[in-house]
């Protein structure tokens, strides 16, 4: 029997028709397409196009910079995206939007830290435990090596509390080793994690890591990190290490600044990662000679100013607006989105599909965030009310 059909708009207003396998068939743009064009649309996958749709923004202060319709969707996924953690914080159920990609598909949240790996990181890593340098540092960079809760999780079953100074290397080894040996996966899809290389000790990689976390430790990396003056001396140290390019110390940098470690403002420092530059070359069909920086600090500085522009109500985090963090993740996010809403708009890789499709974890999530940002109160009344 053949599938049946749904229709939806998505946050541009373009009509999508999806199959029973969530596969797109139609993309139809709401205006200004041709009979032709949106006939050559009707395909499983959406197929992108040599040609930038450019539309007019009254906003003399984005010269001399080109935006394309994607510079809208992003405001439109932020508040979008925002409101469905929202609906979901408040056990509101699905759907959650009227968006037929943010239903099939997987995306973070607006917000970095309200990610659920996020905040098992800030919850039962950073503050569950000892509180001294050296042990806060060791779990953050063990946890974020791996970047999954349920290797976090194995190790604790394993070794009980994790601590540095009763770390080994050849316990930790056997504990991953098989878990491996059994098919299970202990690294996060994520992102991936470089092995090393030829030029490393071991052939396995979490080998290579754990070797590196010990090399951290004895150079008295948490002691320097915490003594840095800047986000950008955090980077560099963490970029100092082998196996760690700018992507990764980048966040590890943000992560250990959720802690008592550092405490540097998110609007202090930013390095794009290649999904946020992917995102910025869909919003932007000219940099009109701004660096991907320069515009992500543009949008984070405009922020209210978009979303006022757009008629958008964007509920932000108890008070807290969207840091340069969060911008250049929702870049990214947008680079995602844009390949199912916009596919005739390319960005660097040329990728068309969304890998990851939509499976609700139901488990509720008591948010907590870092003490520094004095929203835990808010968040707690909100979940009081609930």
């Amino acid at each position: 029997m053949p599938t049946k059909q749904k229709t939806s708009r998505n946050l541009s207003g373009r009509l999508f028709v999806f199959d029973g396998m969530n596969n797109v068939v139609k993309n139809t743009p709401t205006k200004g397409v041709s009979k032709k064009r949106q006939k050559n649309n009707i395909t499983k996958t959406p197929q992108p196009v040599n040609k930038t749709c450019i539309v007019k923004i009254n906003q003399s202060h984005w010269l001399p910079t080109r935006t394309t319709e994607v510079f809208d969707t992003y405001w439109r996924f932020a508040a979008e995206r925002q409101s469905i953690f929202f609906k979901r914080m408040a056990r509101v159920e699905p759907p959650w939007t009227k968006d037929i990609v943010l239903q099939s598909y997987k995306f973070t949240n607006s917000y970095r830290a309200s990610d659920r790996v996020s905040q098992f990181l800030i919850r039962h890593v950073i503050y569950d435990g000892p509180q001294e340098i050296d042990e806060i540092f060791f779990r953050i960079i063990l946890f974020k090596t791996f970047n999954k809760i349920e290797t976090w999780q194995l190790l604790i079953d394993n070794v009980g509390q994790i601590l540095w100074r009763e770390f080994n290397f050849k316990v930790y080894d056997k504990i991953l080793t098989s878990a491996q040996a059994v098919k299970k996966s202990i690294y996060s899809a994520a992102y991936i994690m470089p092995s090393g290389g030829r030029n490393c000790e071991h052939r396995v990689k979490h080998r290579n890591h754990l070797l590196l976390i010990q090399k951290m430790m004895t150079d008295a990396l948490p002691a320097k990190i915490s003594d840095s003056k800047s986000m950008q001396v955090v980077f560099n140290l963490l970029r100092s290490y082998p196996m760690i390019g700018d992507f990764l110390a980048y966040q590890y940098a943000i992560d250990i600044n959720y802690s008592i470690l550092t405490n540097f403002s998110e609007m202090s420092f930013i390095v794009p990662g290649p999904g946020a530059k992917d995102g910025i070359r869909k919003c932007f069909s000219d940099f009109g000679g701004l660096s991907e920086v320069d515009i992500i600090k543009l949008m984070t500085d405009r922020q209210e100013d978009e979303f006022a522009r757009l008629g958008i109500k964007f509920k932000d985090l108890w008070g807290r607006s969207l840091q340069l963090i969060d911008c250049q993740n929702l870049f990214c996010e947008v680079d995602k989105y844009a390949r199912i809403a916009h596919p005739e708009i390319k960005g660097i890789t040329g990728r068309s599909k969304i890998k990851q499709t939509l499976k609700p974890n139901n488990e509720m999530i008591s948010y907590f965030y870092p003490p520094k940002w004095s929203i835990n109160e808010a968040v707690k009344t909100t979940f009081d009310n609930k």
